[in-house]
């Protein structure tokens, strides 16, 4: 008897277990970017709140380097093997995979007006811990409208020294302002403009998750 078909419904079960969501997937044949007999890519980050106390009590959690890194590693990869598909990762480089690219692909993340991703639920939060290429082409659900089309989009002028605009970013201009007292808010509470966007505002992400990213980043 043939295998029954897996399911986005079936593959979200399995993502719930470790605090994890499907954040979109597109359709492919053959392509070079990918293992071969890649039929369907779905990409995978954390979800909301439950997401930072679930990765934070796992073993990786030892105080070695990397271990949202090495969590996602074990996590992804063993889902792969599970379901026959190959693990895919935005770390590990070079070479790097082209994750950004990719999210565009879903047609539930976009570029947004500060040319950061930006996703439909997620806004200006969401993060990849990885993707499954799937040899099982896959019913994926209609994209819906760039949420940024009908926003007054402040992320434009949410940066409180101007390092991120539309005119783009200017990350020694960020690092410096990370350094004064003034910047001890987006150093706690993640960076203002992705705070801003009003789909960020509307997901639960743990301020514990935003400052260690930004402690991460501003080594």
């Amino acid at each position: 008897m043939a295998a029954v078909p897996l399911t986005l419904t079936d593959i979200e079960a399995l993502l719930v277990e470790h605090q994890l969501t499907l954040l979109g997937g597109f359709a492919c044949d053959e392509e070079p970017a990918l293992p071969s007999g890649t039929r369907t890519l779905l990409m995978i980050g954390p979800a909301g709140t439950g997401y930072w106390p679930h990765v934070t009590a796992q073993p990786e959690w030892d105080g070695a380097p990397d271990p949202v890194d090495r969590w996602s590693r074990r996590v992804i990869g063993r889902l792969a093997c599970d379901l026959g598909a190959k693990a895919l990762f935005p770390f590990g480089g070079p070479p790097w995979h082209p994750f950004y690219q990719w999210a565009l692909r879903t047609k539930r993340v976009w570029d947004s007006p500060v040319r950061l991703l930006v996703h439909a639920d997620q806004g200006l939060m969401v993060s990849f811990r990885g993707a499954l290429a799937l040899k099982q082409s896959m019913d994926l659900p209609p994209p819906p409208p760039r949420p940024c089309d009908a926003c007054t989009q402040p992320c434009l002028t949410a940066c409180p020294v101007r390092a991120l605009t539309g005119a783009g970013y200017d990350v020694p201009a960020c690092h410096a302002y990370l350094d004064t007292a003034a910047g001890k808010d987006c150093m706690d509470q993640g960076c203002a403009v992705r705070r801003a966007c009003p789909l960020s505002q509307t997901y639960a992400r743990m301020p514990e998750q935003s400052a260690y990213h930004m402690r991460q980043f501003h080594k």
